[in-house]
C-alpha cells in the first residue's frame, strides 16, 4: 500500500450533497471529469469510479441509513500524479475491523457486503477515519 498524506495533494474541491443515490451521481461525473483530464489511463479511472461508487453507496445506505435530510460530503484533489478523494457522511459510523469478510463460504451468496473489499482491492490506500464516517481513497497515477 502506498503511503500518502492527503494534505499534499493538488487543491482540494468539496461538493456537499443530500444523501441520495441520485445526487451521489454529481461528484462522481466532476472527480472522473478531473481524472481525464489529468490523463489517468482506462484502468485507474475504472478502480475509481468503481471505488467512488461503493463508497458512495455505503455513505447512503449504511451511514445515513436513507436518510435524505443527511447530508454526505465529498471532497476531492487530483493532479497528474494522485487523486485523493474522502467521502463522509452524518452517520453513526462503524468498525471497519468487524465488517465480516464477503469470501467466506456463508457469506459468498449475500446480495451485499463487498464494498469495503473492492475499495481495497482497487485503491493504493484505503483508510477510515472520524469513527467510520468517512473514508479516504487514494489512487496512484502510474
Amino acid at each position: 500500500m502506498a503511503s500518502s498524506d492527503p494534505n499534499k495533494a493538488a487543491a482540494f474541491h468539496e461538493i456537499d450533497i443530500p444523501s441520495t443515490l441520485d445526487a451521489a451521481k454529481k461528484p462522481e461525473r466532476e472527480i472522473l471529469r478531473h481524472i481525464e483530464l489529468c490523463g489517468y489511463s482506462e484502468e485507474a479511472s475504472f478502480a475509481i469510479k468503481l471505488a467512488l461508487e461503493e463508497a458512495m453507496t455505503n455513505a447512503v445506505k449504511h451511514g445515513n441509513g436513507n436518510d435524505a435530510n443527511k447530508r454526505i460530503k465529498v471532497r476531492y484533489a487530483v493532479d497528474p500524479a494522485r487523486a485523493v478523494i474522502i467521502v463522509r457522511d452524518e452517520g453513526g459510523g462503524f468498525c471497519h475491523q468487524s465488517v465480516p469478510d464477503p469470501t467466506r463460504p456463508d457469506r459468498l451468496t449475500l446480495p451485499t457486503g463487498r464494498g469495503i473489499m473492492l475499495m481495497r482491492a482497487y485503491m493504493d490506500e484505503v483508510k477510515f477515519e472520524a469513527d467510520g464516517t468517512e473514508v479516504c481513497l487514494v489512487k496512484l497515477n502510474r
